[in-house]
């Protein structure tokens, strides 16, 4: 993807059982839980944490060991620290349950106490709490100020500490009734089903119980696997695959709004836990953020290419021969090997062929810390080198990204760099629909000033006089916004039916183009109907769409149109 985005931390559960599971015999445990995280290390750059706790603690050790990082590169960091710490103390990390994190810091600060896993102390076992997870709820400030109404004090308000309080809250309402204590799974519906947003949860408590439980909706991915010596929840189902050689089948998704229970002697079930919603896995992920060794994500990529192929075909009228087909590393390498087999398979019929290859590479070593902004901008487009002599003059280039969302990098970097090569066309190919919505489940993208298909909406409606448009849904949503987030309706749906698609199509294109641009551009998108089509069990499109699948999705969005109109640059959840 040319835009940098943050999106999906990871996560990593670990249960030993069988003879696996005998404390200090081996460092096998540590060792798979590290595997885990590697397999994941795409999901978080920002900090790591990895939890290890121990049945049956001795009176004076800690039944837990816990270490975290946010060093440069902290998984590696994370991995070497607690490699000491188990050759240097005996026991340290040779427990029976893992649990790990990998972090992606969309807004939260760069510090080791915004790193999972969040731990919450107790000298009763079957209260202490260390909690791990995948999440982004709407409604942070709705929870915080319940729970102080009954009369707690949160240091934080980050989702971490409010998830972990509330799920702590839940947990000490039951113990407190022993005689009436209904279960793991009845604490985490007692908390849970309050949160609006999106979650993979994963928890120990000091007993033993371990759990992983995923939202209604399915918008955050979870995957578990159960064999003779451990039960395994990550993320991704690669992961699970490297780390315990074992074949896609055998690795299972995590059902939406169940739990995943494993119980101090390591047996294992789910239990239905929030109440069923309609399925809206994040489309973006499939598109975008998740490795593409997962044979599912495979061809869903594929298939998002083939249809991209009509398109294409009508922007070059229909003539091969001058084509030459590439595109953005990296996540859009797949995607590419599915409209190069489509185009390849139009040629072949006509007795002709298709010229492709890498004509843009990303050189990650490049790195420029220039004060000076004119040095700087001219530096950045070196960030990808490109591979002189393939295309010809007269040419047209197409090349291939994942999806436009800010549009910085396009413009700023790859555009200028390709107009080198000397084409007589550019045409930029997105798998994805133009991004049009914020998004409060996972991306860095809560405002609207840096989603380029809003800029585009605004060029169009002041071009056309239409600027009245803009205030009327200005005034509507600070209206929608006094509403309960269930009564409210997504403001922003109404403002983008005023602008046909070819016409928001060009004015995006307007505005990627760059100062002194030899080349003719044209771009491109996906189409939500194929989007839907090329992955049809991931339904959560509402970046594109603005079909949020919680209430809060539609305050945010109300709320992020009251923002940019007020010139407010802050995040709207």
């Amino acid at each position: 993807m040319s835009d940098a985005l943050k999106h999906e931390c990871g996560v990593a559960l670990l249960r030993l059982r069988g003879p696996a599971a005998h404390p200090g015999q081996s460092a096998w445990g540590f060792r798979k839980a590290a595997l885990l995280l590697e397999k994941q290390h795409n999901r978080g750059q920002d900090g790591a944490g990895l939890a290890c706790l121990h049945l049956r603690p001795a009176q004076g050790r800690p039944c837990y060991d816990l270490e975290k990082s946010v060093a440069r590169m902290p998984l590696a960091d994370l991995v070497a620290r607690c490699g000491r710490r188990l050759t240097e103390e005996g026991d340290a990390f040779r427990g029976e349950l893992f649990l790990g994190h990998l972090r992606y810091a969309t807004f939260g600060r760069h510090d080791l106490a915004a790193c999972h896993p969040f731990v919450r102390d107790s000298a009763f076992l079957d209260r202490l709490l260390l909690l791990a997870g995948n999440f982004n709820l709407t409604d942070t400030r709705d929870l915080a100020e319940s729970l102080a109404a009954s009369g707690h004090h949160l240091p934080s308000l980050a989702d971490g500490a409010v998830i972990l309080q509330c799920l702590t809250h839940a947990l000490e309402q039951e113990r407190s009734r022993p005689e009436d204590f209904r279960g793991l799974t009845h604490v985490l519906r007692e908390a849970a089903s309050r949160f609006d947003g999106a979650f993979v949860l994963c928890g120990m408590l000091g007993d033993g119980t371990a759990f992983a439980l995923r939202d209604a909706h399915g918008i955050r991915p979870a995957y578990w696997w159960e064999g003779e010596e451990a039960v395994a929840v990550a993320s991704e189902r690669p992961a699970i695959q490297a780390a315990f050689d074992v074949p896609t089948e055998a690795v299972r998704e995590l059902p939406p709004g169940e739990a995943l229970i494993i119980r101090p002697d390591g047996s294992a079930s789910l239990e239905p836990c929030l109440d069923p919603a309609p399925r809206r896995a994040c489309v973006f992920e499939r598109v975008y953020f998740s490795r593409a060794n997962d044979a599912e994500i495979h061809a869903e990529r594929k298939r998002l290419g083939h249809a991209l192929a009509p398109q294409v075909i009508r922007a070059l009228g229909g003539d091969l021969e001058h084509l030459f087909l590439s595109y953005i590393p990296n996540s859009a390498q797949i995607c590419f090997h599915g409209l190069l087999e489509t185009l390849l398979g139009v040629a072949a019929a006509e007795g002709r062929t298709v010229r492709f290859g890498q004509v843009a590479v990303k050189d990650a070593r490049f790195r420029t810390f220039i004060a000076d902004e004119a040095t700087r901008d001219d530096l950045a487009m070196h960030v990808y080198d490109v591979t002189y002599g393939l295309v010809r003059p007269g040419d047209t280039l197409v090349a291939l990204d994942d999806s436009i969302v800010r549009g910085n990098t396009m413009r700023a970097a790859i555009l200028p760099i390709l107009d080198r090569l000397g084409p007589r066309e550019i045409v930029v190919a997105s798998s994805a629909p133009p991004v049009r919505y914020p998004d409060c489940y996972g991306i860095d993208m809560a405002t609207l000033d840096e989603l380029v298909a809003f800029n585009a909406l605004e060029d169009v409606l002041r071009e056309e006089g239409r600027e009245a448009l803009l205030r009327d849904a200005y005034a509507e949503a600070r209206r929608q916004l006094a509403l309960p987030p269930e009564c409210q309706t997504n403001v922003l749906r109404t403002l983008y039916a005023h602008v046909p698609e070819a016409r928001l199509t060009q004015a995006i294109a307007r505005r990627l183009r760059p100062d002194g641009l030899r080349a003719k551009l044209t771009v491109l998108f996906q189409t939500a109907a194929d989007l839907r089509r090329c992955c049809p069990n991931h339904t959560g499109d509402w970046y594109f769409t603005g079909d949020y699948p919680t209430p809060g999705g539609n305050r945010v969005a109300n709320r992020a149109l009251v923002n940019h109109m007020e010139h407010r640059h802050e995040r709207a959840y």
